[in-house]
């Protein structure tokens, strides 16, 4: 194996193969036909993986090329972050010299304010129609990717900016973020995603305070954007000392009391404080439950639940709402309710005909939502149980699962029956699933009792 497998491997997109290739000893910087390094391949490819896998392997990102560019450069100006941060490497403000680090910056800030259309014109030369399509950038984001003739450029720059002021330890203006967040009106945009990863890790007071302020912001997707950045606070976590936990809670509390117009809006407000801990959280959920947007009422039986050691309780005014939102007239409302009401499962008989009432919706997803609820619940309820039973033969592989799981945990004697209707437990994307590894362990220490039972016999 040697330079022609590396080239081959790369022009095939197997990341694998060429990791292993380098590992074997291949030159990481082998040159293809045209005398360029097979990075060069990858970058032109949109193929972050394979680029990954080439710079981890030892290819030198920032080799100059007949051009005068570098792969690095090359990656920067396609528009793709996903690219540019399998090329950008480890350490670069440590590895690049600043006049590098200001050259990828002008070059990441020229493209942005050019637009990604005028950059693929003057590349291309052409005056011809662009065609424009929506494509995945990384594993979260989407970023508009334009074609014209043989020349491709994603209009991804203002993330790269973002990206690289950030790797280079510039802090940029959060009014300047906020606004390179908010320009796409995409909130699945790579521009949003990284301006908000950003702001999330700058834990400062200063920061904190001059993205929350955009909650006054008479523009809708500014006061989205700041709950984007709180969400992202919780997720990724932080000392206690810059978590911002209390403050973030006290201020989605105040957020919902005093009023949001936009309902779109609001709802997040609720789905964002369901992620905290506040003392104030049920009772902004019961002021909502009868919100005419049934995306604000579908977030409020997250507020209801209040969770102890081992599972999530319900008080009287919190089960209440609950049974109340179980016959709301949106299916996205029941489906919430019954995956609140099956979790916490008092064994109370009002709780239990709302549950199985939800297992028999006419909607699938909130069949499917409360199954998955009901499938990890506690109680011992064989009304629940026989309504799991019909869910044994959902289209969705999904919920004929939960309803075997449910059935397995509940020790409920149809559990072999159960698992048998279930089918093969090799399923594609389902390799690590719990409730798979549980339905084949069943059966197996059933054979292994059956075998003694034999063997006694």
């Amino acid at each position: 194996m040697g330079a022609r497998d590396l080239v081959a491997a790369v022009l095939r997109g197997d990341a694998e193969t060429v990791t292993a290739l380098l590992a074997a000893g291949a030159d990481p910087d082998t040159r293809t036909d045209d005398g360029l390094p097979v990075l060069c391949l990858a970058v032109a490819a949109y193929d972050d993986a394979v680029a990954g896998a080439l710079v981890e392997g030892g290819a030198d990102p920032d080799h100059g090329l007949p051009d005068g560019t570098t792969p690095l450069v090359r990656a920067v100006d396609g528009g793709s972050p996903a690219m540019v941060t399998a090329v950008l490497g480890r350490e670069p403000g440590l590895r690049l010299a600043e006049s590098r680090r200001t050259h990828l910056l002008a070059l990441a800030r020229d493209r942005y304010e050019r637009g990604a259309e005028a950059v693929l014109r003057a590349r291309a030369g052409g005056t011809g129609a662009v065609r424009a399509c929506r494509v995945k950038d990384d594993e979260y984001s989407h970023v508009t990717q334009l074609t014209l003739g043989d020349d491709t450029v994603r209009a991804g720059h203002g993330a790269i900016l973002t990206d690289l002021e950030w790797a280079f330890r510039v802090l940029t203006p959060v009014e300047e973020l906020v606004a390179r967040a908010v320009a796409p009106r995409d909130r699945e945009h790579v521009d949003r995603s990284s301006a908000r990863w950003v702001l999330s890790e700058r834990r400062s007071k200063e920061t904190w305070s001059a993205v929350t302020a955009y909650r006054r912001s008479p523009d809708p997707e500014h006061r989205h954007f700041v709950l984007d950045v709180l969400w992202c606070y919780q997720l990724t976590g932080a000392s206690s000392r810059n978590s911002y936990e209390k403050e973030t809670a006290d201020l989605l509390v105040a957020w919902a009391v005093d009023g949001e117009d936009d309902p779109d809006v609001l709802a997040e407000v609720l789905r964002v404080l369901g992620d905290f801990d506040h003392e104030e959280a049920e009772a902004v959920g019961r002021r909502h439950a009868d919100h005419p947007d049934p995306r604000v009422r579908a977030q409020v039986p997250a507020l209801l639940l209040d969770w102890d050691d081992t599972r999530p309780t319900l008080g009287a005014a919190a089960r209440a709402t609950l049974l109340g939102l179980a016959g709301d007239g949106h299916g996205t409302v029941r489906a919430a309710a019954g995956a609140a009401l099956a979790a916490a499962h008092d064994g109370s008989p009002e709780v239990t005909d709302a549950v199985v009432a939800l297992l028999r919706d006419p909607v699938a997803g909130v069949r499917a939502l409360t199954a998955e609820a009901a499938a990890d619940g506690k109680d011992g309820t064989s009304a629940i149980a026989d309504a799991l039973i019909p869910l044994l033969d959902a289209d969705d592989l999904g919920t004929r699962l939960n309803a075997a799981y449910g059935l397995l945990r509940r020790n409920d004697p149809r559990t072999g029956e159960a698992i048998a209707r279930v089918g093969s437990h090799t399923r594609p994307g389902y390799e690590h699933d719990h409730r798979l590894f549980a339905l084949w362990s069943w059966e197996w220490n059933n054979r292994d009792a059956g075998r003694r039972d034999d063997r006694e016999a």
